[in-house]
């Protein structure tokens, strides 16, 4: 904690606080509800319904807008986020719909790429608002965090993936945004640059009006990708973001800050249910490996109020591990008793002061949806078609007689059969809300007149002293091109980050220091330029050098900040990697560091290499992204050469646009030839069209791919020749996307699948190079 620094303002006032994100009693922003704690305190909700029944079976309306997770519902409107379409209109989308009467008002559709997560598991993330502004927050599988306003017209996007490495995997564990204070807070698996180009389990708060990087917090490496979605509560005074983390801990920070304030290590891999508070009692649990080995899985209850203050470690209260694995549903809290999904579908209750097991109950099989408790009932989805509306009998299990049991089932070529399910349903306004894979359900007892509940206020955060603890550099990261110019804003606040205006009485400082090291150990140069300022506000002026990246440093008396600057080159962009020092990474590029480096061969040229001695799949296979993401109409072309080793070539290529041309190292199944393949959404064969192209080891290829926009559509078209030979005229792939992606930063691709990793001893795979990068505007225009 920094000193008091009274000695240095002579003038300290609070601002109005920030907005806390308390949504209204009819409104339900956030996927666990008003409370965060998966209970909601309607009355008079149904027992059971029948969608053939309609109305008389207790089905106030349907839409066919299916999905996988939570309804939002704000303002008299629910909105929903679904994959949908087929073929080359596979995409995710957020319906909105009138609450009264299920009628769509709009929908705002999002394309897939930059993802290894399939079709059946898109739309996984729940959405998130901001009932002041009406604004919806959505993060998408192809990791663009959209702000959307009441009307569907985009306000903000930036893209997870492009700006800040952003990783996926096949599971389709990404987990959601939360909005609170004006902030929505999402946390990613991602690979950045500079000092953030480790592979690490990060934090990004933005701006919720307009998108603007306010903190990044690192907890460290993850050991899986992970789908834990933040609460805010506030505990000892504090504004706390808590979350369970793909490095197996529980964590909280300052909301308005990003600053750690604790962490629990509990689980031997990723925490994927998101936790519940209920005073200064936080609860989580896992369905994997304990640290000390033993069982599989644990329920944990910690107190937040009582923080070892050397390890920096919340005291346990209690916990259960006895085998059971609970990581894949989410737990919920009500009247004193924690319910708890275990994944085969058997529900644990506890009692949550004293962790004593109350009672179990079986309701399914396979489960990933969490349980809603509502005027006495739990409603609770499994994995295979069935919504269980379970009557609660105190604190004595339920009986299954009591419980209602519907089995939703689709039509497949005239024969019905059994869907899947795993939304969580939310009860608002005196009606039910929940998604089937198919359709969107809204239920409420027959000739009920919906009312909205009242919930208890939440705590009170601990006045202000007054006192300045610290300051930011607001945007904390930015991107220009060169000779860009930006002016940051300086903010101070107190011990809880909420925002004091000051006017300091010290000198003041604005530098371009060297930045930190690179996690392997590079030290890159400050960036050239200049940067002048206040005690209120910094300016900063770029040199025209392409391919930085840096720090802009503020200091008055002993409070810091400090902001990133990313310098992404324009168009058009040219380079050779000669002047780049032997074993860097480009500055500027995103998504590079230990995957990609500057090598010397020993004809003596220099080219980028794909490092080939790391086996994980996010280092074995990287795009590394050269532009923003907002480049469009363009034509990307380089050089590439592969090496064969124990039989195997790599596969690599250039990307434009979110679309791939890749030289594919393996023999096509169908073809028993190499080819070069176009592609959009690796997982998905949206668009995978392969050309025969038996290219060799050892030898330098150029491939060159363009993106033509036209009005409703993108015709792509892609070639490939030998090195120094003459550009042949005719296009060795042609294709005209009728659903195209518009814009997309530039980047090459690279995949080693062959790395040999085993007791210790690591056999590095084939080589990958590349060399005479160039990214240019077509002629109508591109940027």
């Amino acid at each position: 904690m920094l000193p008091p620094l009274s000695r240095l303002f002579g003038l300290l006032a609070l601002l109005a606080l920030a907005s806390s994100g308390t949504a209204r009693a009819a409104d339900w922003v956030h996927w666990r509800g008003p409370a965060q704690n998966g209970h909601s305190l309607e009355k008079g909700l149904p027992a059971d319904f029948d969608p053939a029944l309609k109305d008389k079976g207790n089905v106030v309306w349907s839409a066919p807008f299916g999905g996988r997770s939570a309804p939002l519902v704000m303002g008299g409107r629910v909105y929903v986020i679904q994959g949908f379409g087929e073929g080359l209109s596979e995409s995710e989308r957020i319906v909105c719909l009138d609450e009264k009467s299920g009628k769509k008002l709009w929908e705002h559709v999002e394309r897939i790429y930059h993802s290894d997560v399939v079709s059946s598991r898109l739309g996984w993330t729940p959405l998130t608002a901001d009932p002041a502004t009406g604004y919806v927050y959505a993060n998408t599988t192809a990791g663009n965090l959209v702000c959307l306003d009441k009307n569907g017209k985009e306000v903000w996007e930036r893209q997870l993936t492009e700006e800040f490495g952003r990783f996926t995997g096949y599971g389709g564990r990404v987990s959601a945004p939360t909005f609170d204070s004006g902030l929505v807070i999402i946390g990613i698996i991602n690979s950045s640059w500079g000092d953030l180009a480790r592979g690490s389990n990060r934090y990004y708060a933005f701006d919720a009006k307009n998108g603007n990087v306010v903190w990044i917090a690192d907890t460290g490496p993850p050991k899986s990708t992970y789908q834990s979605n933040p609460v805010v509560a506030v505990i000892g005074g504090q504004r706390l973001l808590i979350t369970g983390g793909g490095d197996g801990a529980l964590h909280a920070f300052k909301v308005r800050t990003g600053e750690l304030v604790w962490s629990y290590v509990f689980s031997g891999g990723a925490v994927n249910p998101s936790p519940i508070v209920d005073g200064n009692l936080v609860y989580c649990a896992h369905g994997e490996e304990n640290p000390g080995g033993g069982v599989i899985g644990k329920v944990i209850c910690v107190d937040a109020s009582q923080i070892d203050p050397a390890t920096k470690r919340p005291k346990s209260v209690w916990e259960y591990s006895k085998g059971q694995r609970f990581g894949l549903s989410s737990p919920a809290l009500a009247d004193g008793v924690l319910y708890v999904p275990e994944d085969s579908g058997e529900l644990f209750a506890f009692d949550a002061k004293t962790g004593k097991l109350l009672w179990k109950y079986r309701y399914g099989t396979e489960v990933r949806g969490a349980p809603l408790v509502a005027d006495g009932k739990i409603y609770i989805f499994d994995v295979k078609g069935r919504l269980n509306i379970i009557k609660l009998n105190g604190r004595k299990a339920p009986d299954e007689d009591e419980t209602f049991v519907y089995i939703f089932k689709e039509s497949i070529n005239g024969r019905p059969v059994q869907t899947e399910t795993n939304g969580t349903p939310i009860a608002v306004n005196g009606r039910v809300y929940f998604t089937s894979r198919t359709d969107l359900f809204c239920l409420g007892e027959t000739g009920s007149k919906p009312a909205a509940a009242k919930y208890p206020a939440p705590p009170a955060e601990a006045p202000s002293d007054g006192k300045v603890a610290g300051a930011r550099l607001y945007p904390a990261e930015i991107t220009l091109t060169p000779g860009g110019t930006y002016k940051f804003s300086v903010v101070y606040f107190d011990a809880n980050g909420r925002e004091l205006k000051a006017t300091p009485g010290a000198p003041v400082e604005w530098t371009l220091p060297l930045p930190d090291k690179t996690p392997t150990g590079a030290q890159p140069p400050a960036l050239i330029g200049k940067v002048t300022g206040t005690p209120t506000e910094g300016a900063l002026e770029l040199g025209p050098n392409p391919a930085q990246q840096g720090v802009v440093s503020f200091k008055v008396g002993a409070v810091t900040a400090r902001a990133r600057v990313r310098v992404a080159p324009k168009l058009p962009a040219r380079t050779d990697f000669d002047k780049a020092p032997d074993g860097s990474s480009p500055g500027g590029w995103i998504n590079t560091n230990a995957k990609f480096a500057v090598k010397k061969l020993p004809d003596g040229n220099q080219v980028l290499s794909k490092v080939n001695d790391k086996a994980p799949p996010p280092l074995a296979k990287a795009i590394g992204y050269i532009t923003v993401p907002t480049a469009s109409d363009y034509t990307i072309q380089a050089d590439l050469m592969g090496s064969e080793v124990r039989g195997k070539l790599p596969d690599g290529g250039i990307v434009n646009s979110r679309y791939s041309l890749v030289l594919d190292g393996k023999p096509d199944a169908k073809l028993q030839k190499r080819t070069i393949r176009l592609t959009s959404w690796e997982a998905r064969e949206r668009i995978n069209i392969g050309v025969p192209f038996d290219w060799q080891p050892g030898t330098w290829y150029t491939l060159k791919l363009a993106i033509e926009l036209k009005p409703t559509a993108a015709v792509l078209r892609g070639k490939v020749w030998k090195k120094g030979e003459p550009e042949p005229e005719k296009w060795t792939i042609e294709f005209e996307d009728p659903h195209p992606n518009r814009d997309g930063a530039a980047g090459l691709y690279g995949y080693i699948p062959n790395v040999l990793d085993s007791g210790g001893k690591t056999e590095p795979g084939s080589e990958l190079y590349f060399d005479n990068l160039s990214i240019t505007p077509n002629n109508k225009g591109g940027k």
